[in-house]
């Protein structure tokens, strides 16, 4: 029998996704493992959607990613989602099953725990606060619940969407949260043992902007986050640094994310190295 020539498909569909640095981390880990895989970065509008997702059965894909708009549409063409995207109601990975079932998965949250865990934080009854209410937001205050934390603190300028989140995860997990509305400069409460910047603010090319909160109430008790990547060293974290506090870059969580999405498609774990060096090198490139 001849050589098998045939790549196994996977992907991101999204609109724009242009600038979306996940094939590159994601095609760096086949070669590693000398897997004969390849991640397409597909640009799908919403009307060109439900085609799309007719096409991963017809092209035998294993899966792909969901960026914007997709991630919540996405829900209406799943036969199964994992627990965490249910709750959170969005899904950014799928898997295309042997028998053509369609899993759903939001690796988002889960991405970010395991970096924050690899640094040796444990979420087992800490107090955390997250600013913002977005989509990282719902991933990571839901994730951050259910893998044991005390009490979460959504805070965002719009007061209906923060109290929406904190509903969500007081209902669906064992947490306890509140909402807080972010007017002028938020002063983190006092016993915030992880602070969470879950907004866009400070990514490239706004990287001298910076969260607006009261730097001098973060401490050198706090683990103080951020899931912009892009700069990895941010203006918000470089403020906290001087606090005292940890910090730990989103850097981590995209890597870690995408090592998920790779053993989820692939059945290998991921070379979680190979995947950080990339994304470290992409963006020192740029």
């Amino acid at each position: 029998m001849g050589k098998n020539y045939r790549a196994e498909l996977t992907g991101v569909f999204g609109d724009p996704v242009d600038g979306n640095p996940t094939g590159v981390m994601e095609e760096a880990g086949y070669q590693a493992l000398g897997l004969n895989y390849r991640y397409i970065t597909a640009r799908v509008t919403p009307d060109d959607f439900p085609d799309a997702m007719k096409g991963l059965r017809a092209m035998h894909f294993r899966g792909v990613n969901l960026t914007m708009p997709h991630k919540i549409t996405v829900l209406n063409y799943l036969d199964e989602l994992s627990e965490a995207a249910r709750i959170i109601g969005a899904v950014n990975t799928v898997v295309v099953r042997e028998d053509g079932t369609l899993f759903g998965e939001n690796t988002d949250g889960k991405g970010f725990v395991e970096a924050l865990q690899a640094t040796g934080e444990d979420l087992s009854g800490k107090n955390i606060t997250v600013l913002g209410a977005g989509g990282a937001a719902r991933a990571i205050a839901v994730e951050c619940a259910l893998a044991g934390a005390a009490s979460i603190t959504i805070v965002n300028r719009t007061l209906d969407r923060a109290e929406e989140l904190a509903d969500l995860v007081s209902q669906e997990t064992q947490a306890e949260s509140t909402a807080a509305e972010w007017s002028g400069t938020y002063a983190t409460p006092a016993g915030t043992d992880i602070l969470i910047n879950a907004t866009s603010i400070g990514l490239a090319p706004a990287s001298d902007q910076r969260p607006d909160i009261d730097y001098t109430t973060v401490t050198p008790a706090m683990t103080v986050c951020d899931v912009v990547f892009d700069p990895a060293d941010t203006l918000f974290l470089k403020e906290a640094e001087a606090q005292g506090a940890k910090t730990v870059n989103g850097l981590g969580m995209l890597a870690r994310q995408g090592a998920r999405n790779f053993t989820l498609w692939t059945g290998h774990e991921a070379p979680i190295d190979v995947l950080e060096g990339t994304l470290r090198a992409e963006f020192n490139e740029a």
